[in-house]
């Protein structure tokens, strides 16, 4: 059981790559910009994947084309290859100034792409790396998935210690793991943000509440990470993020997000998709309505502006 909830964490921080390059700005001297260029080149590792089919033309972030980007948050413990235990895409649309966030539940029954076979999809990362991962959420979701992040999951603290902690507000009085969370506002280091991101059992709205604290914990990480006082910790964040994410996209991309999708960034839209869950085979899935999976395709789809 604990294993099992030590893997359930990681929403919190994967957005942090891709949102503060997004929201941030003209803050940034020369020896920031020189450094997370630094950074960036380490966590550039392109993939091997066609075209997407789901898409006529390839993105161009020059001409501020609304894209996608799956967030992978992975076990990366020595001797494990891991699973993707969290699973966030994320659609942009700097037309009408938006970003549309959503988490798919890491026991979500679909095909996976590659293997000929229906599954948990979070085992397609395990089965084929962040390719199939993403020809997979591709396919579920019936759109098109353009780049990816994928964060060590065992690298959250550091993440959170190098942007000098963050301060969130806890609306339920509970203990995890020997630390005890008081209602109201709190601050906190990074064992004790990973702590607060881990409580679920004991929580009466299970996963819902869950996935409230880790939206704080977004957003907190985003407000430390563009203020002004963090601006002394660059080269500590930017180390963390070195050291902890992979990424397809270049810097040169990721300069044109911060430049043509900035906007978008201070409209985060959160999504759910609804399921239910079941035992098949004496094996827990989340199984996802149609109707409730066209729902959720139609919403991106329309998110990145694609012809039906």
């Amino acid at each position: 059981m604990r294993n099992t909830s030590k893997k359930r964490k990681w929403p919190k921080v994967l957005g942090i790559i891709l949102l503060l390059l997004i929201i941030g700005g003209g803050a940034y001297v020369y020896s920031i910009y020189h450094s997370l260029k630094t950074a960036v080149t380490t966590m550039h590792q392109p993939i091997e994947r066609k075209q997407s089919e789901k898409r006529a033309e390839p993105v161009v972030l020059e001409k501020k084309d609304p894209f996608s980007v799956l967030m992978l948050g992975v076990d990366e413990r020595q001797g494990d290859k891991g699973r993707s235990d969290t699973i966030i895409v994320l659609t942009v649309n700097p037309n009408n100034k938006s970003v549309k966030m959503l988490s798919i539940p890491r026991d979500t029954r679909t095909e996976i792409v590659g293997k000929g076979k229906e599954d948990k999809i979070n085992h397609a990362y395990a089965f084929g790396g962040v390719p199939m991962a993403m020809d997979t959420v591709e396919n579920f979701l019936n759109i098109p998935i353009d780049y990816y992040i994928q964060i060590n999951m065992e690298g959250f603290k550091d993440i959170v210690n190098a942007v000098g902690g963050v301060t969130v507000q806890n609306d339920l009085d509970f203990t995890n793991e020997g630390t005890h969370f008081a209602k109201g506002e709190l601050t906190l280091n990074g064992d004790q943000a990973l702590s607060f991101t881990r409580m679920r059992y004991d929580d009466p709205r299970g996963d819902f509440g869950r996935q409230a604290r880790q939206r704080q914990i977004i957003q907190a990480i985003i407000h430390e990470g563009i203020s002004v006082s963090s601006l002394t910790n660059y080269s500590d964040i930017f180390s963390a993020l070195g050291k902890n994410v992979k990424t397809n996209l270049t810097f040169a991309q990721l300069v044109d997000i911060q430049q043509n999708y900035k906007e978008a960034g201070s409209n985060i839209q959160q999504m759910e998709i609804k399921e239910q869950g079941t035992m098949i085979n004496q094996i827990y899935y989340g199984l996802v309505a149609a109707e409730e999976r066209q729902r959720v395709q139609n919403e991106l789809r329309a998110q990145l502006e694609l012809n039906e």
